[in-house]
């Protein structure tokens, strides 16, 4: 055999050995793409099915997915827990029912008059600069008071209207909130000379997951515990200090009408 003749045998040869490689891709291509697409279709037949399983169905298929996204193993057993967490939580407490109320009875006396006390606690506006949840309040007029308030990581808003106000005595409200509303009743008492006993009565409407599971754990009522101690101290460090300052609101409210203005 010449030297061309063994250099085109062996050329040949080459182009042979790289068509076959070439036709082998392009098979292998193929069968991949047929997997991802049987794949992707499992997928979807498992995301349906899940939908009527269980916590760990869903918490498993959450996982498998995290796996196909190409997340490592530990991310998707993260991810495997967590929706196992949400899941049984969702099925103890349902999923976007209102929550029974929680009724919430809270007391304190202050050294203080009861109509310093009262006026104080009619001038709302000024309640983000001693509380500590929140964080504004826009009065629109007599009756009608937006808040916005922020509890741990989210925020909450919400408006509440009075219904019943009647100076020294009481203030009762209605209000009405995406996330949950509080309706409530609060008294001013006098026990003794400069002594005020503030009576707060509230019943806690939640709304959603997050609020029903803080309304297990009584989590409100010790938010409005605590901000009534907030209250009491205001009163007692700076009210008490410019009383001649303190302009409450001193209308008389019935059936959510004013029916009196002050003087």
């Amino acid at each position: 055999m010449s030297f061309r003749t063994g250099l085109a045998a062996g050329a040949g040869g080459a182009l042979a050995v790289l068509s076959v490689r070439h036709l082998g891709r392009r098979a292998l291509g193929g069968v991949v793409q047929r997997l991802e697409k049987r794949l992707e279709r499992a997928v979807r037949d498992l995301t349906a099915k899940a939908e009527q399983g269980g916590p760990l169905v869903k918490a498993a298929l959450a996982g498998a997915k995290a796996l196909y996204e190409g997340k490592s193993p530990f991310r998707a057993l993260l991810s495997f827990g967590w929706t196992a967490l949400k899941e049984t939580l969702a099925r103890i407490f349902g999923r976007g029912r209102r929550g029974k109320p929680t009724n919430i009875v809270e007391q304190t006396d202050i050294g203080a008059p009861r109509r310093l006390v009262y006026d104080q606690w009619t001038l709302f506006q000024e309640y983000p600069s001693f509380m500590k949840n929140v964080e504004s309040v826009d009065q629109a007029d007599e009756t009608k008071l937006n808040w916005k308030a922020k509890i741990f990581w989210s925020r909450r808003t919400w408006e509440s209207t009075i219904t019943e106000q009647v100076p020294d005595r009481h203030i009762v409200w209605r209000s009405k909130g995406p996330k949950g509303h509080v309706d409530g009743t609060v008294s001013f008492h006098e026990p003794a000379p400069n002594l005020t006993r503030v009576l707060l009565v509230l019943e806690y409407h939640p709304v959603g997951l997050f609020e029903r599971t803080g309304n297990l754990w009584r989590a409100q009522g010790r938010r409005a515990r605590l901000e009534l101690k907030h209250f009491s101290r205001h009163v007692m460090m700076r009210s008490l200090t410019r009383p001649d300052e303190i302009e409450g609101w001193r209308g008389e409210i019935r059936d959510g009408e004013i029916v009196t203005t002050p003087k």
